[in-house]
């Protein structure tokens, strides 16, 4: 009796042993199955890596096959965006500090290679670094008054930089911007002195400017004035001048006209015309005084007296 009761536990256990089997043989061919197979989300490139060893192909987003043994890195090809913080010093020796900001991505073909020769984090390995190489030597080219004049040449200087030392590393500069300068406040406030010292001297340049341009204007005007008289003066005398000689001439004329006159009368009074007027004028009286031709007698004749 006992030996088939241990017979049987022993038929049990073997078919408990191969189920065993069984479900680890099934999870073992599904875990080979799934590995397989991968998927490298959007705005990824996928690098395959086998034992270590680098595959010198990328995979785009989406579903793949791959070899089992092979591990898939995805490398972020997204533009990517940092901010650093740092100090740097300007040509005349002032602190300044400096937060720069860069925006970034990975060649996507060369995404193997980044992986390979840098690894994941190649931010911190040579982005990171070469920005302060970058903002410290172009700021280094400029004083501080001249970093504040100059912000827009300075940050053109330093992406200028910075694209040659990342090119060797196949990242890309999509855009940097300097967001904040700052210097010590002993700096600041002599900056601010300065600046109030050139504004109240601007100020005054304006104000004695302003006062010249005034005492000019009066003077001017006094010029304008004074030759405006002058020229009235000359105007009031030549149109007297021209009244007087119209005068004159319009006397002569007369005169001349007169005279003219006269002659012509002269030249047409004959003594027939002149006794012809005389008669046409004669009343029937006989005059009471006569002078002689030639006697040189004078007769007075009384029309009154009554004849005997």
């Amino acid at each position: 009796m006992s030996f088939f009761v241990k017979k049987s536990e022993y038929g049990s256990n073997i078919r408990i042993g191969r189920i065993i089997g069984c479900v680890i043989g099934i999870v073992i061919i599904i875990v080979l199955l799934s590995s397989c197979f991968t998927s490298v989300p959007a705005g990824f490139t996928g690098v395959p890596v086998t034992f270590g060893k680098v595959a010198d192909y990328t995979l785009d987003s989406g579903f793949h096959i791959k070899n089992p043994f092979t591990n898939v890195i995805k490398m972020d090809n997204r533009i990517q965006k940092q901010t650093v913080n740092m100090n740097a010093f300007s040509k005349d020796i002032q602190e300044t500090a400096v937060v720069y900001t860069v925006n970034y991505q990975i060649s996507k073909n060369d995404a193997m290679t980044i992986y390979r020769t840098i690894g994941k984090e190649y931010f911190n390995t040579v982005i990171a670094p070469n920005i302060s190489e970058a903002v410290k030597t172009a700021t280094a080219h400029y004083t501080a008054e001249g970093l504040i004049n100059n912000r827009d040449k300075l940050a053109i200087e330093i992406e200028e930089i910075l694209v040659s030392l990342l090119t060797k590393y196949n990242i890309e500069i999509v855009g940097t911007s300097i967001e904040d300068l700052d210097f010590t406040d002993a700096f600041t406030n002599a900056v601010e002195a300065k600046q109030v010292a050139a504004q109240n001297k601007l100020k005054a340049e304006t104000e004695q400017a302003q006062q010249t341009m005034e005492e000019q204007a009066r003077a001017d005007r006094a010029i304008i004035t004074a030759e405006a008289e002058a020229k009235q003066a000359i105007i009031a005398a030549n149109a007297d001048l021209e009244v007087v000689q119209i005068q004159a001439e319009a006397s002569l004329y007369a005169g001349e006209r007169e005279a003219q006159m006269n002659q012509r009368i002269a030249e047409a009074l004959t003594p027939e015309l002149i006794n012809y007027y005389w008669i046409k004028q004669w009343t029937g009286e006989l005059p009471t005084t006569m002078l002689g031709n030639e006697t040189g007698i004078m007769l007075t004749i009384d029309n009154n007296s009554d004849t005997e």
